[in-house]
């Protein structure tokens, strides 16, 4: 095999990255949140219901912002029946997902359980505009952030929430463009309500960062034109346009699979470009950024039969797709895709965080653990701190009947503010390891910390209920740093993290 070849200096960067890389998304939709994060009759749950051993891996996960409530459902939301006593809050009909949502767990339990992760998670709230509009994105806004004085700010404060919530991201809405979305819209109809809403939502406070609607996905018939029109409305009232992705091998093809970053690369770049041109047009020197605010790895053919079917459970068994070793790589080159454009993806959620094709399952009232996927997302979420460094590869290819010629190798590196770096690289062959050579200029490296890899001679391994721990990261030999070259065997179809220092 020919070695994959690239070089690191410091004078080449790309963007620091920012910490809201590493967000995450809870939608009430089957057990992400009941049976998830909250089961008050849970072994380990706390005084407000929330599972503590989902917590513990929650935090071990490294999630900062997390988008709430949805997804699908925010479209059929009102954030009115999420609030006050619980035994008083209605029980509604979610038409996104086919459920009977009983609002046990509402706004206020959402931002106790953002304050149990830690300092470093913050709100990424969502307002309805699907079946609602300007006035109860204020209403909630009133509520959820002034601090007292007026009847909705002092009903928070008689609910038990005496201090704001602090809420500063916002979404408009959600995938407006989708046919499937409760109160879906054209470019021209969403583009008004979300500059309306935008507008009147910066007299409350000139300070939220307000995330626009962009495509559900560059396969859909509008793509690019919906940016196109929804930024002309918005441009100077929003700071980010939302990118939604998911990939799943379709038809047996693994191999077009393992190259989805290809796919998710052009998406980001393509969008960069049209907020770009939309900016130049409006001789605006301002810069939207990208919210890619849902992405995955989705087995989603599966998932209309399954929605069709229900008649309206409460919490029931849905998108919960186990992953393999080929799903994690795939996963990990998903991440390097979003590292690699740090410099405008500034934010992004991995959907979802707990049970829906999450990171974490758990079952009732027994345990919690960690899938496949698990480790790519913590690992970066630790080590991914910093500046981006631009990495060009020179790599041996192989061929895909969905992207052409594709490069083996897949990577970046992330400079820490004390001078270590990380490199994140995927080999996406199926049946060779790949050497690697990286040279390494003007960073002052002399030792390498670590190599770990995730990789299994079986790669249809999982972590499940039965075995939660039968796929992890493994300490990998002979990877050498010397005379400023780092030397080092990338297993076949692996995902790899090398710590330099």
């Amino acid at each position: 095999m020919r070695t994959a070849r690239f070089t690191l200096d410091p004078a080449f960067t790309v963007g620091e990255v920012n910490p809201r890389l590493f967000g995450s998304f809870v939608e009430h939709l089957g057990r992400c949140v009941y049976t998830g994060i909250f089961e008050p009759d849970h072994p380990t749950a706390d005084a407000e219901g929330l599972r503590q051993d989902v917590l513990d891996l929650v935090k071990e996960l490294g999630v900062t912002a997390v988008r709430y409530p949805g997804g699908n459902f925010v479209s059929g939301y009102k954030w009115e029946d999420s609030v006050g006593p619980v035994e008083d809050r209605p029980r509604r009909l979610d038409l996104a997902w086919r459920s009977t949502e009983t609002n046990r767990f509402g706004l206020s339990e959402y931002i106790a359980f953002l304050r149990k992760i830690g300092p470093g998670a913050e709100p990424m709230m969502a307002v309805n505009l699907g079946t609602r509009g300007v006035a109860e994105a204020l209403e909630l806004q009133e509520y959820a952030n002034h601090p007292s004085g007026t009847a909705l700010s002092d009903l928070r404060v008689e609910h038990g929430d005496k201090d704001p919530f602090g809420i500063r991201m916002w979404c408009l809405g959600n995938e407006m463009d989708g046919p499937w979305q409760t109160g879906h819209k054209t470019a021209e109809e969403y583009g008004r309500i979300a500059a309306e809403t935008a507008r009147a939502m910066r007299q409350i406070d000139p300070g939220v960062e307000l995330v626009a609607c962009g495509s559900s996905g560059q396969s859909m018939e509008t793509f690019a034109e919906w940016e196109a029109t929804v930024l002309e409305e918005t441009y100077d009232l929003v700071d980010y346009i939302s990118l939604h992705a998911y990939y799943e091998p379709l038809d047996g093809d693994v191999d077009s699979f393992l190259a989805s970053a290809v796919d998710m690369e052009s998406f980001i770049e393509n969008v960069v470009a049209t907020c770009d041109h939309v900016g130049a047009r409006l001789k605006s020197r301002k810069r939207i950024n990208l919210s890619f605010d849902e992405w995955n790895v989705w087995y989603l053919s599966r998932t209309e039969a399954q929605v069709s079917a229900l008649d309206w459970p409460e919490a029931p068994r849905l998108l919960e797709d186990n992953y393999s070793v080929t799903d994690a790589v795939v996963f990990g080159s998903l991440l390097i895709a979003l590292l690699r454009h740090a410099d405008r993806v500034t934010v992004a959620c991995l959907a979802q965080l707990v049970n829906v094709i999450a990171p974490i399952m758990t079952e009732p009232g027994g345990p919690a653990w960690r899938q496949t996927t698990f480790f790519p997302f913590a690992q970066a979420s630790k080590y991914g701190r910093g500046e981006v460094l631009d990495v060009r590869v020179d790599s041996p290819t192989y061929e895909t009947r969905k992207y052409g010629e594709t490069d083996l190798l897949h990577a970046t590196a992330v400079r820490a503010e004390d001078g270590t770096v990380t490199v994140f690289a995927v080999n996406r062959s199926r049946t060779g390891s790949l050497p690697l050579d990286v040279a390494l200029s003007g960073l002052g490296l002399t030792a390498v910390v670590e190599h770990s890899a995730l990789a299994d001679a079986d790669p249809d391994a999982r972590n499940t209920l039965a075995e939660p721990e039968r796929v992890t990261p493994h300490p990998v030999d002979g990877t050498t740093l010397a005379d400023g070259r780092l030397s080092a065997v990338l297993e076949p179809l692996s995902w790899n993290v090398i710590r330099l220092a």
